[in-house]
């Protein structure tokens, strides 16, 4: 079992940068395969980022590709987001995840994910 903290949310304008990170309990951190999602009120969770165990594979959400960067350091036990070029668009609660399995080049459904933080808010401001 594993325990994941987020950190980092907060209010940027658009255009800007920021980074979150997400720091997961335990002595397997290296044994799992990391999310990012989002949610708005009202609206599902939606995938954005996922890093296989490696971190060989990413996968991005079409609507982040290019502005935002996932990436894990297994010897911190954390999960970094790095997003620049923010839009209002991409204000959300942001969630970490992990999973011992990989589920492809695509899309991730956030039902796939076992485990999850609590969340960290990121606001864009226009």
């Amino acid at each position: 079992q594993v325990q994941l903290y987020e950190s980092g949310g907060g209010l940027v304008q658009a255009g800007g940068s920021l980074r979150l990170s997400c720091a997961a309990s335990g002595r397997t951190f290296s044994s799992y395969c990391m999310g990012w999602f989002r949610q708005v009120p009202g609206k599902e969770r939606e995938f954005v980022a996922t890093i296989s165990w490696t971190g060989r594979n990413t996968y991005y959400a079409d609507s982040v590709k290019g502005r935002f960067t996932i990436s894990r350091d297994d010897a911190m036990n954390t999960v970094y987001l790095q997003m620049n070029m923010m839009k209002p668009e991409d204000t959300a609660v942001y969630y970490c995840a992990a999973d011992h399995a990989w589920w492809g080049l695509g899309p991730h459904p956030p039902a796939k994910y076992e485990y999850w933080g609590q969340g960290t808010q990121v606001t864009v401001s226009s």
